[in-house]
């Protein structure tokens, strides 16, 4: 019996606050393989979803909600253009950054951040923000922001019908931060140390 009561505690079932409920991933290979046209997506909710990669030697880790297209309009339907998204559903995304970086002449540190964006027609704010634990953009405060930058939007020729991320070496100390979903990509630049 208490190996049974152990094991249903270890999963954390019964002891999981909605914020950690929130940030347990789950369904990976679903939203990987509906991006890459091998099933069709029937999924209601967005799935959590962490990802990470390397640059130079700094591990960079992003947990973000996945919401799909599912026929929907995005931009400046779903999401509004002009106004503070979380970049992901529900809960700010959470981008982990294991060694101190530099973006648009920013030194960040080593630490959990999240990452804000504000969609426009033309131009894209990138926001990150030193407080992850947020949920929505009901919280955010400007006066938090460690770095913000403004790019100019990709537009995809295929559309990716689950929210990614990517880290992407761009040299040996550099690399991207990228977001694609529908038609669109957006790209936070940054130097490893």
């Amino acid at each position: 019996m208490s190996t049974d009561t152990s094991q249903g505690q270890a999963s954390g079932e019964l002891t999981l606050s909605q914020l950690e409920k929130e940030h347990v991933t789950e369904l990976v290979a679903y939203a990987d393989s509906v991006n890459r046209g091998l099933r069709e997506d029937t999924e209601r909710g967005s799935a959590r979803l962490e990802i990470s990669g390397t640059v130079g030697n700094t591990k960079v880790t992003v947990n973000h909600g996945s919401p799909g297209v599912r026929g929907r309009v995005i931009w400046n339907g779903l999401v509004s253009y002009d106004q503070v998204w979380v970049s992901g559903s529900h809960w700010a995304t959470a981008v982990t950054f294991s060694d101190a970086v530099v973006v648009a002449g920013t030194e960040i540190p080593a630490g959990m951040y999240a990452f804000f964006t504000i969609p426009g027609r033309e131009q894209w704010t990138l926001i990150i923000n030193e407080r992850f634990d947020q949920h929505l953009a009901e919280e955010y405060s400007e006066s938090e922001d460690l770095v913000r930058i403004n790019v100019d939007p990709i537009l995809l020729d295929q559309t990716v019908q689950r929210l990614t991320y990517q880290v992407e070496a761009r040299g040996p100390k550099q690399g991207v931060l990228a977001m694609s979903w529908e038609k669109i990509r957006v790209e936070l630049p940054f130097e490893t140390r």
